[in-house]
């Protein structure tokens, strides 16, 4: 449990830091959305082929995969419905909600909490492989249609395609699926670019809190509000359900299961937010609610299930 502390210590650290560069200035007025290009288009997709790329085979596609991608499925599903039908959001801020309120942070968070507390840097990989396979091409291609100036089914496909996330993504998951060993002068280099993805992603969300109010009025309060409630306590519930009663899983594979839920929102929702400027501050609250309540929420369930 120290471990883990210490790992949201880091995480804590940084993201103040990026705050107060936000706060004196030191990057000038661009640099949030200069940092933001360089995450989603070089440091991400790079992080992601490393990750895919060094997974264990069997264990991107073991019995974790599909609770966890039904889990998902569901949260995003229920709230998109209270979103469009009771709501009327528009369609990007419904999907950046839904995001926010069913995709976790496997990757930044994920692996070392799971090295941490469940001994294995590896479980996230089948969540990780959902979300960047599944998730975030479907999510990309849907930004792409109601954010574009033109609605070009074959332009919105291409840029799906081409999308840097997604092309790292699934080249990683090739990699990974036919064994292909990388010489080490091709790894190398991608070890120390990936190494800067995590760091400054937090530095550029610890920017953009600057001058910004955590559920301030006239900022979506509703909507964070039920993401977050989603996120920390809906999703890991439902998770357990599946996991113990509908797929009768083992305790050690239920546990992961419901560690894996109780993740906060991933830092990639505001990425994805900021990219296409639609609802980033739903996606930053949330972000920001779910990662601090996700400490308590990860005591509980070692408690209760550990």
């Amino acid at each position: 449990m120290l471990n883990a502390a210490t790992g949201f210590a880091v995480i804590g650290l940084a993201i103040a830091v990026g705050y107060l560069i936000g706060r004196i200035g030191l990057l000038g007025p661009q640099a949030g959305p200069v940092l933001g290009r360089l995450v989603f288009f070089v440091l991400s997709p790079v992080l992601l082929f490393v990750v895919l790329s060094e997974a264990d085979i069997a264990t991107l596609f073991s019995a974790l995969l599909p609770v966890s991608a039904i889990t998902a499925v569901l949260i995003i599903a229920l709230y998109a419905t209270i979103s469009r039908v009771f709501w009327r959001r528009p369609v990007g801020d419904t999907l950046i909600g839904a995001l926010a309120a069913g995709q976790v942070n496997s990757n930044n968070i994920g692996i070392p909490l799971s090295l941490y507390l469940l001994g294995s840097a590896a479980y996230p990989a089948p969540v990780i492989l959902f979300q960047l396979l599944v998730l975030v091409p479907i999510s990309m291609a849907i930004l792409e249609s109601v954010t574009a100036t033109t609605r070009n089914v074959g332009k919105i496909v291409l840029r799906t395609v081409t999308n840097p996330v997604v092309i790292g993504s699934v080249a990683g998951t090739i990699v990974a699926a036919t064994g292909l060993q990388l010489p080490q002068l091709v790894t190398e280099p991608l070890h120390f670019l990936a190494a800067a993805c995590v760091p400054v992603l937090l530095l550029s969300y610890g920017m953009s809190l600057h001058g910004q109010r955590v559920l301030a009025a006239g900022g979506h309060r509703r909507e964070v509000i039920l993401a977050t409630v989603f996120k920390l306590i809906l999703m890991p519930v439902l998770a357990w359900v599946l996991a113990s009663l509908v797929f009768g899983l083992p305790e050690a594979k239920t546990l992961t299961v419901v560690v894996l839920a109780s993740l906060p929102t991933a830092q990639n929702v505001f990425n994805f937010a900021q990219r296409f400027g639609v609802a980033e501050t739903v996606a930053r609250d949330t972000v920001f609610l779910t990662t601090i309540g996700c400490i308590p929420l990860l005591i509980a369930v070692l408690v209760l299930l550990g």
